[in-house]
This record gives C-alpha cells, structure tokens and sequence, in this order.
C-alpha cells in the first residue's frame, strides 16, 4: 500500500463498533460480538491494538487484515478441525456459530520468544525453568527454535484480565477441561501449527508461535473459533534474515505487535502506567505493517474496501438484514 494513500485514508479507522439495533452485545479486546437469536454470533473486527491486556491504539484496516487473514487460514485449515464461520458478509465481520468457548488458551511456541509475562521468554529469562509442563533446559538464546512445538496453555480470562499459566495437570484437576477435550485441542493445535509452519515457510515466513481458542457446539464437538494465523495471534518472522539476525543476538524482522509493545514497554510499565501518546507516524507505519504481513502471508493483494462514508457506516449497511434478528 502506498504510505501516502494509507495518510489520505487514515480518517477511515474503526475504533468501536457499536450496532445498537443488534442484540447480545459484547465487546472484547478488538473484536465486538452480538448474539443473535438464532445461534449465530456475528463477530466485528476493529483496528483497535491490544497488547499487555490493554488498547494501545486504533490502526487502519487493522480490522480487515485480521478478518481477511483469518478467513484464508480457516478456510486453509478446514480439513483438520471444525471452525467457527458460517458467513463473512463484510471485510471486517464474520457471522459464525455461536460456542460456548473452552476456559484455556491454547498457545503453540516453536521458538524462545515474547514479551509478555507469560512467554516463555520472559519466564526464562526470569530463571524459571519447568513451565506450563515443560522442562527447559539451560544455555537457550533468545529467540532460538525450540527442538520441537511445545504447547503452553494459559487461562482464559473472559472478563478482559489477566491469563495465567497453565500446565496440563492444572487443567485436568480444575476441570477446565476433560481429558479428552484436553488430547483433542492438543492434537488440534499442534496439526494447525505444522500446517501454518510449512505453509509460511513456502512463503518465506517462520510461524514462531500463536495462539488457539476452541469450544464447543450444541453437540459437544470441539470447534475452532476466533482467528488463526493472524499477525495478532501469531509472531511472524521473516526467514531469509533471520540466522544472521539470531547469532549477531537481533531482534528478529516480524510482522507482530512487538513492533508497538517494545516502544510502548521501553517507555513504561505497560501493565501499571499510563500509556503514552503513540505517535501517529508509528500508527501508520503498523498499518503498513498489516498490510505488507497480509500480503506476504497469504500471497494475495491487499484491497481496502472504500465503500460507505465510514467502516461503522459499511458495516451498518451491510448488516441490516440481522437488525430484525432478536
């Protein structure tokens, strides 16, 4: 996308999207969710930018990308899970089957990476060594490609808190899940992230790590919900730079939101400060980030859909068929 385009259109940004007329109203981190009567839950995107369980900011098309994103990986992906989406009448909206969502987040590392409390790499590099289960042994670099997949499980916190490290014995003696919903997300979640591994590095991308929500439908049956492979549950790493990235102890180029979280934590403490002002130079250039990562991600074109004097506006128009679904 052209930086002065993007300048000309950055008054096209979706902050919140709230839709009176629909029912059910519930509103996460950057998705906004209605529940219709029928079973359906309708799933809005926003370009708001979470990270350290906060907004930082709104980013243009942040929305779409993670809508568009998501909907090559589902659809990239349907043969080895069920999935959420029944219709994507919009660039920014899925309509999908409403679940009752599992109570653990389910989060697959390939690398030693993160910069949140509850990395792997923050945890070690605190000296903590046995976490979510697992054993790691001494002498990793940051960064550095794990032997192989592990899954670090944390709790999922609904109310828009804090998640907690889990380990598989923690959730089998909580019940938070069974033993066979816990061996089928685990196999779920490590077949999906070896697809979207191989399918990134023919793309010339590392899948470092990502995260997984599940539930289940009115038959009992595991379903994955939310979004896949986005640049915001997802690390993406650029292949062809990074070993010589990792031995000079670089940062690795990535599309994620490290690219806001490190300005943000090299500032403050994000998770008791305020936040400052993130300028707005900082806020385009993520947007270009978005775009080059769909892009790059999907070896597909980037098409912004202009229509409508507002995303909000768009998006009413397109979804009054449901204003009568109460």
């Amino acid at each position: 996308m052209d930086p002065d385009f993007l300048r000309a259109q950055a008054h096209r940004v979706l902050p919140a999207a709230v839709l009176p007329e629909l029912p059910g109203f519930y509103s996460g981190k950057v998705r906004e969710n209605y529940d219709l009567a029928d079973g359906r839950r309708v799933i809005i995107a926003t370009d708001r930018l979470s990270a350290f369980d906060r907004i930082l900011c709104a980013v243009p098309f942040k929305g779409q990308v993670l809508t568009q994103t998501a909907r090559f990986w589902f659809e990239a992906t349907s043969d080895i899970c069920r999935n959420h989406v029944l219709d994507t009448p919009d660039p920014n909206v899925v309509i999908g089957q409403r679940l009752d969502i599992l109570p653990v987040e389910i989060v697959v590392r390939g690398h030693l990476a993160g910069t949140t409390g509850t990395s792997i790499l923050t945890l070690y590099k605190s000296g903590q060594r046995d976490m979510y289960g697992v054993h790691m042994p001494d002498g990793l670099r940051d960064n550095e490609r794990l032997p192989q997949p592990i899954i670090t499980p944390t709790s999922k916190a609904f109310d828009g808190g804090h998640d907690e490290p889990l380990t598989p014995a923690e959730i089998l003696e909580r019940g938070l899940l069974t033993p066979a919903q816990w061996d089928e997300v685990s196999a779920h979640a490590l077949a999906l992230f070896a697809r979207g591994q191989a399918m990134a590095a023919d793309r010339g991308l590392i899948l470092a790590d990502t995260k997984y929500e599940f539930g289940t439908d009115p038959a009992g049956r595991i379903v994955l919900a939310d979004e896949i492979h986005t640049p915001d549950s997802s690390r993406y790493w650029k292949a062809a730079s990074f070993e010589e990235r990792f031995e000079a102890g670089e940062r690795p180029d990535s599309f994620d939101k490290d690219f806001v979280r490190s300005w943000v934590a090299a500032r403050c403490d994000p998770y008791q400060d305020e936040i400052p002002e993130i300028p707005e130079d900082m806020i385009l250039d993520t947007a270009l980030v978005y775009v080059e990562a769909f892009e790059t991600i999907t070896g597909r074109f980037f098409e912004p859909d202009l229509s409508g004097d507002s995303v909000l506006e768009r998006i009413h128009t397109r979804l009054a068929p449901l204003f009568g679904g109460r």
